[in-house]
């Protein structure tokens, strides 16, 4: 009788979704109990970026609701201040009806925020500059970069963006793809932020069609160097509706990718806030507190908002010696 009732469980898995073998959390990493930390009365809130400047964390969000990228301060990670618009849509340029998904850094006293500028049917890459973060200035009124090429399928979009002191080049991993959610990750270098040079052998990260929780898709990265590598802290999708979050990493931050073996790290919570999906990572280590944070945001149902992981310690498990 055991043996019978274990047969069915596995079957009612096989039936119903591998979903099911997935924790909602591994490799370390604990869900905030404050979470949500951005949503509610604001609306859809999603894919963040951040900079920490002194004690303060400053985020630029996705903000559906207004079509635009909005921005907040913190100065815990989990307690925001009010938000407020700091790029708009421009309709009249015709191909950024809605912004959203930015990546910003500061140079040399600049900012700089690419980000995705979206039509009906496609996705691009724009850039505009900032003395403050603030108020932006769009540098052209095209888009920087586009998809041209036949596996980015019409769009460009989530732009992740380095500065490569050593080799004097702007580094970007953008994902690209059908519009809904793009199919992969592709790399691109710039030496002034504007015209870039796409990776001959896009895209550089494709699905694990061996893997059941990012069988059908990739995007979103986050990529920096840490520890003689770079990590890519990244969205798999097990079917267009149902995502989590999982880490990679390689020698250059271009080939040879190994993926962490406890992925993914981050999933649903039936019945919480991110029950159907788990979007967009973006991680900081905090060698004060010898600890990672980590936001992303979660869909519950058409409902997506931004919460919060920690990881104790600055291992996150690979293995050593290789």
């Amino acid at each position: 009788m055991k043996r019978l009732a274990l047969t069915l469980a596995f079957l009612v898995c096989v039936c119903f979704g591998a979903s099911r073998l997935y924790a909602e959390t591994a490799g370390g990493w604990v869900k905030h109990p404050a979470n949500p930390v951005l949503g509610g009365d604001l609306g859809v809130c999603f894919d963040v970026t951040l900079l920490k400047e002194g004690d303060t964390y400053k985020m630029w969000f996705s903000w559906r609701t207004k079509e635009s990228i909005g921005y907040t301060e913190s100065r815990d990670g989990v307690k925001w201040s009010q938000p407020r618009v700091v790029l708009a849509p421009d309709p009249d340029c015709g191909w950024q009806i809605r912004v959203n998904r930015a990546s910003v850094l500061k140079k040399d006293g600049l900012y700089y925020m690419w980000h995705t500028g979206q039509t009906k049917d496609r996705s691009f890459i724009g850039l505009a500059t900032s003395a403050d973060g603030i108020e932006w200035k769009r540098v052209k009124s095209e888009p920087v970069l586009v998809s041209d090429e036949a596996w980015e399928k019409g769009s460009a979009m989530c732009p992740h963006v380095l500065w490569n002191d050593e080799k004097k080049v702007f580094q970007m991993w953008y994902s690209a793809g059908e519009q809904n959610e793009p199919n992969a990750i592709g790399y691109a270098e710039s030496v002034d932020g504007v015209e870039w040079k796409k990776f001959a052998a896009n895209p550089i990260f494709a699905a694990d069609k061996n893997s059941a929780w990012e069988q059908h898709k990739v995007t979103a990265c986050q990529v920096f160097p840490w520890k003689g590598d770079y990590l890519m802290f990244y969205i798999g999708f097990e079917n267009e509706q149902l995502a989590r979050i999982g880490i990679a990493r390689s020698k250059d931050g271009v080939t040879g990718w190994e993926r962490l073996a406890a992925n993914p790290i981050i999933g649903p919570d039936k019945g919480t806030w991110d029950a159907s999906a788990c979007y967009k990572p973006f991680a900081m280590y905090d060698e004060e507190a010898d600890r990672w944070i980590l936001w992303y945001n979660g869909r519950n149902g058409g409902v997506e908002q931004i919460g919060v992981v920690t990881h104790d310690g600055e291992d996150l498990g690979f293995s050593t010696g290789e």
